[in-house]
């Protein structure tokens, strides 16, 4: 879906959340044959039966990729993505756990580099099936204003 959105229409501390995802033995595979990341703590259960977890861990970055897609329901023709900030992984995820991410707009500012946009920091929180954080980032979206400078 589409829905132009300018810099002057996003409120500080709107929210959104996303459905779900569950994740599955074939994320794992896969996000590890894209990578190349085949740790133990993602392939060998064997091994992280002996581990503190006592199952195999989700690739941070699989569920950094998955939490951010699951955000990606609308396109915003005047915004574009300038990165991300601060992420943490804060819990792990396993085999079976069900995410969703939750997004929040907290902060707009000017944007230094070009007086026409702005930008929006969404604070991406990908949350379990027990509304747990699981991983946390901001989102830096530059964004086109409504009314340009002179």
């Amino acid at each position: 879906m589409e829905q132009t959105t300018y810099f002057e229409d996003y409120e500080l501390g709107h929210e959104r959340i996303t459905y779900g995802r569950t994740i599955t033995e074939t994320d794992f595979v896969v996000h590890a044959g894209h990578t190349g990341d085949f740790f133990p703590h993602h392939m060998d259960a064997e091994f992280m039966k002996t581990q503190p977890f006592g199952q195999r861990i989700a690739h941070g970055t699989m569920v950094f990729a998955i939490g951010v897609g699951l955000t990606a329901s609308v396109i915003n023709p005047v915004a574009f993505s300038y990165g991300y900030d601060r992420m943490r992984f804060v819990k792990p995820v396993f085999i079976g756990d069900t995410i969703r991410s939750r997004v929040t707009i907290v902060a707009k500012d000017d944007d230094p580099k070009r007086p026409a946009f702005g930008r929006v920091v969404e604070r991406t929180e990908v949350l379990n099936q027990s509304d747990e954080v699981v991983l946390v980032a901001d989102h830096i979206h530059i964004v086109e204003r409504k009314n340009k400078p002179a």
